[in-house]
């Protein structure tokens, strides 16, 4: 299957500024070289522990944040991707790496350029109550992103919202209120209709469902569903639950502290993780039935600075498998077969 988002040692780091003079003194590094494949129709899990970056690198694929370093690719030939990656080697000055980054390169676009991106690439936030407009109805929020785009004049746009409106299970009758007219989940389903009305390829989606009941996250997890197969649409799903995460996602990335430790098959990591974090969130996971028992992993320690993170494996100073070669030298994320891949030197059993 063809990827359609892709990114290449990715950095995206915030400085630390002090004194009188505002001098830089560090970086907090929230997102720190991740390479990620997401390929058309598949629906991505991002999971782990609050902090460790999740939110920033959705941000930064969808270049909402400027990213430090590294590339980041939606829908470009597996060619492209590896000539401009064999010119940053060899050529990193030339006209012909530069021309190429420019041109297809979204780590590198500015103005109408990264303006035209917004189409294409889109982002539900989880609170919907803030991520709407208070003072604007539904009908102009809708619109917002049409004008905004000069997608269609304005006969067209009042179709195609009332359109979007049915995608997501509302009405017409809705259009003239105002978010708090609404229930949570349904202003969840309006921040989703107003990703759609652009027709994009990709979006990302930042704990849509965890300020919402489970009767109702069910219900949008269903709609998003039906959506993405019909809509032909791409996810990236970043989340807090596991639980939701194996049921919905075809793969799971599970971050920690600015790097992806573990990526695969929900099943393949729920029933046998390899990295010893990965195991300890899968058991720090509830289940819903009483008659299951579940082992615990408590972690010593407390998580490291993203500013200050230790030498080697991120993850050596809370692992009890750590040896001097997880202290000195850090592991990349090597593939097991399949597209089951782990970043540890002494993956579980």
């Amino acid at each position: 299957m063809k990827t359609l988002v892709e990114t290449r040692d990715l950095k995206t780091l915030f400085p630390i500024l002090r004194g009188v003079f505002r001098r830089h003194v560090a970086d907090v590094r929230a997102v720190d070289g991740i390479s990620l494949s997401i390929k058309y129709r598949q629906w991505v899990g991002l999971v782990g522990e609050s902090g460790c970056g999740k939110t920033t690198l959705g941000k930064t694929i969808l270049r909402l944040l400027k990213p430090t370093s590294g590339h980041i690719y939606l829908d470009i030939a597996e060619e492209i991707r590896d000539k401009i990656s064999e010119l940053e080697v060899s050529e990193p000055t030339s006209k012909a790496y530069k021309n190429l980054r420019s041109q297809y390169d979204l780590a590198t676009f500015s103005g109408r350029k990264l303006k035209n991106l917004r189409k294409l690439m889109q982002l539900v936030y989880q609170d919907p109550f803030t991520s709407l407009d208070p003072r604007m109805k539904i009908s102009n929020t809708l619109l917002e992103p049409i004008s905004v785009h000069r997608l269609m004049n304005r006969a067209s746009a009042r179709e195609r919202i009332v359109e979007v409106m049915d995608m997501v299970g509302l009405t017409p009758k809705h259009l003239p209120r105002y978010p708090h007219q609404f229930s949570g989940g349904q202003r969840q389903r309006i921040a989703i209709a107003r990703t759609l009305v652009t027709s994009p390829q990709f979006i990302v989606f930042d704990e849509p469902t965890s300020a919402l009941d489970v009767s109702v996250q069910a219900q949008v997890l269903t709609l998003l569903e039906k959506l993405k197969q019909e809509q032909n649409l791409t996810y990236l799903y970043i989340t807090h639950d596991l639980s939701v995460a194996e049921t919905v996602c075809d793969t799971i990335a599970v971050m920690y502290l600015g790097k992806i430790v573990e990526m695969g098959d929900p099943t393949d990591i729920f029933k046998t993780p390899r990295h010893p974090y990965s195991k300890a969130l899968v058991l720090s996971t509830p289940i819903a039935d009483p008659t299951r028992k579940r082992g615990r992993l408590v972690l010593p320690g407390e998580v490291p600075s993203p500013a200050d993170p230790p030498p080697g494996c991120r993850f050596h100073p809370r692992c009890d498998r750590a040896t001097d070669e997880c202290k000195a030298i850090e592991p990349t994320l090597q593939a097991e077969g399949g597209e089951r891949k782990v970043a540890c030197y002494h993956p579980l059993d």
